[in-house]
């Protein structure tokens, strides 16, 4: 690749990197909180790169033009061929030719150019985050077991709670402390392909990157579903089912209020606080 394009491509790259993790928040799509550090160190490693790539450039022209002159009458060597012509030494036939197949290093492999489009991607166009395509093909994520001890819940209502949460109270806590109760659950709309009145609320989480990401659900009933992927508030109670406390208590929820929110700054959590996109 010649030099200038690795420069801009240098450079492009740099860039890309600070844009999705230090001007905006775009790299959570794709890696978690923690991996934001490394990330700008990246960027600027390769904008670095790219400057001393830049500067490098023209003094190494400069020199490629002013050869230094040798003691030979134009200060290159030749050697004498068969038949007593000057040949300039690696030159065979006049062309730079690997037995008999010439090939021409002066332009650039078109697959080289493939590697802008990752660099240019996160400048202008980053891929979309995870949601419900993935969440739908995939079974929800199993939710640890073996918790025995439950805390009082606050008496907050509605009680905000993660899916994860809901889920433990539902299938383990013996005392049965969520029946009855008012929460409210965040999420993005997944499609209930088994149902017509039902729909699930989503969280997706990454244990590193989106390579291993997880889904947590929460079947949706006495609501209609609005458009997959549409990030919502749901208000309701336990939908009655098997016997609660246990694994046979399905995690469902009565909806009594579906409100739209913003996507969260890290959706890819089941987490609270939850805080608005910027």
């Amino acid at each position: 690749m010649k030099r200038p394009l690795q420069v801009t491509l240098l450079v492009l790259s740099g860039l890309g990197l600070l844009h999705a993790s230090l001007f905006t928040d775009l790299f959570l799509r794709y890696v978690k909180e923690g991996m934001r550090p490394l990330l700008i160190a990246s960027g600027v490693l390769l904008l670095l790169l790219g400057v001393a790539e830049a500067w490098a450039t023209p003094a190494k022209t400069h020199g490629a033009d002013h050869p230094e002159r040798g003691h030979g009458h134009e200060g290159d060597v030749r050697e004498l061929g068969r038949g007593g012509d000057a040949q300039d030494p690696g030159d065979e036939g006049g062309a730079h030719d690997h037995g008999g197949h010439g090939h021409d290093h002066s332009t650039v492999p078109r697959v080289a150019w493939l590697l802008f489009l990752p660099a240019l991607s996160l400048l202008f166009y980053a891929p979309p985050a995870l949601g419900a395509y993935t969440a739908s093909r995939e079974a929800p994520k199993a939710v640890a077991s073996g918790q025995r001890h439950f805390d009082p819940l606050p008496a907050t209502s509605p009680l905000p709670m993660t899916l994860t949460d809901f889920t433990r109270r539902v299938q383990q806590d013996p005392s049965g402390a969520v029946r009855g109760r008012s929460v409210l659950l965040t999420g993005f709309v997944t499609p209930d392909k088994g149902g017509r009145d039902t729909w699930y609320l989503t969280r997706i989480i990454l244990s590193c990157c989106a390579a291993d990401a997880q889904s947590v659900k929460v079947r949706i009933h006495g609501t209609p579903a609005l458009s997959a992927n549409t990030w919502v508030s749901v208000t309701g109670a336990w939908h009655p089912g098997g016997t609660l406390g246990t694994a046979s208590a399905p995690a469902d929820l009565d909806a009594r209020a579906v409100r739209r929110i913003e996507r969260p700054v890290n959706g890819y959590t089941d987490d609270l606080p939850l805080v608005p996109s910027r």
